[in-house]
């Protein structure tokens, strides 16, 4: 298979962890007689920074034009730490998202044998959990009007959803859990917010359509509490932009390590895979960034174009190094931490 690859490494870690998924994607392209064409693009603080835009029109044409876009992280503490800022590396990431029509964020949360007790939680607790989050993306509050009022004391930020963007993520949600458990959870807050009504009733209305899957309804605050004492009760979650965001990064620690789990962002167009973490600009340049978030992301990639045993070459060779100690910083607990490339290296090699 020919496959044509945007690849938007962005800023802090990025361009690091990008380069170890890239060397393990290549891998198994020689390995399974594949082709990969890579094409890089600017995103982020490093677009800002080259031409003025966090996500670039020639980027998006790239991003348009690819099979699928390899993403790393966007942000860059020079922005984050001025409010006053008028462009800014997130920009471009909620811009990409639009253009692309990337409206489904798909979180996988899973454990793996070898780390199980290096998570903060509680093996009892953790084990067997394996839970996917499509979190809405394009709609909310994220997008909705807001500003200032008030000589600026007074600010306001909207959030609206239309039926048939709860219709279109739903939908999403209905099928994946088809593919799984048959039991989805609808996450609102429909006893205050208008919104989570509609998204309520929309999802209500759609059970009809799916006879076999169980469908449960509750509060983001419950959630937010059973999603660290049972999350194996869980199996497909579905829920609107800014409880996903929330949700998924609490579910991340279950892990052990926000190095750890990977992303897909999927909608009409072309889809987007990428490493829960952010850009962690502490860490950038020093080649100690855990990669196997952005390597598994490739994995999720490969699965997506149905190649199933060139994704799950890549997932046993990850567990295989962390069974290993082939590990960064974040894991090591006192034993030998290994660079990130070095890393990326082993895992090539095993492959």
């Amino acid at each position: 298979m020919k496959l044509n690859i945007a690849l938007l490494a962005g800023d802090g870690i990025g361009p690091e962890v990008i380069d170890q998924a890239v060397k393990v994607s290549n891998a198994i392209a020689k390995k399974y007689n594949h082709e990969i064409n890579w094409k890089p693009a600017l995103t982020g603080a490093a677009a800002i920074d080259a031409v003025g835009e966090p996500y670039p029109d020639e980027t998006h044409a790239i991003c348009e034009a690819a099979d699928a876009v390899l993403f790393g992280a966007i942000g860059h503490p020079k922005y984050d730490n001025d409010p006053s800022a008028k462009v800014r590396p997130e920009q471009g990431l909620l811009k990409m998202r639009q253009k692309l029509g990337l409206f489904a964020n798909v979180r996988p949360t899973f454990t793996f044998p070898s780390l199980i007790d290096k998570s903060p939680l509680k093996r009892e607790r953790i084990e067997g959990t394996d839970l996917v989050i499509l979190r809405e993306l394009t709609g909310g509050i994220y997008f909705g009007k807001r500003g200032r009022e008030d000589n600026g004391d007074t600010a306001y930020d909207t959030c609206t959803y239309t039926r048939e963007e709860v219709k279109r993520l739903a939908k999403k949600g209905f099928e994946l859990a088809m593919t799984r458990s048959k039991k989805l959870c609808c996450v609102d807050k429909a006893n205050v917010l208008e919104t989570s009504r509609l998204w309520r009733e929309t999802v209500q209305a759609m059970e009809k359509d799916y006879p076999e899957v169980t469908v449960s309804y509750e509060f983001v605050d419950a959630v937010a509490m059973r999603l660290v004492q049972w999350p194996s009760s869980y199996d497909v979650m579905i829920t609107e932009n800014l409880f996903g965001d929330i949700l998924t990064d609490e579910a991340s620690v279950i892990s052990g390590s926000m190095g750890l789990m990977p992303s897909a962002s999927i909608g009409n167009k072309t889809k987007l895979y990428e490493p829960i973490h952010g850009s962690y600009p502490q860490a950038a340049g020093k080649d100690i960034a855990n990669p196997l978030a952005t390597v598994l992301s490739a994995a999720m990639m490969f699965e997506d174009f149905n190649l199933k045993e060139e994704a799950q070459a890549i997932r046993d060779a990850v567990n295989k190094s962390l069974a290993e100690g082939i590990v960064s910083e974040d894991l090591a607990e006192g034993g030998k931490a290994y660079k990130t490339s070095e890393i990326g290296d082993w895992l090539v090699k095993n492959i």
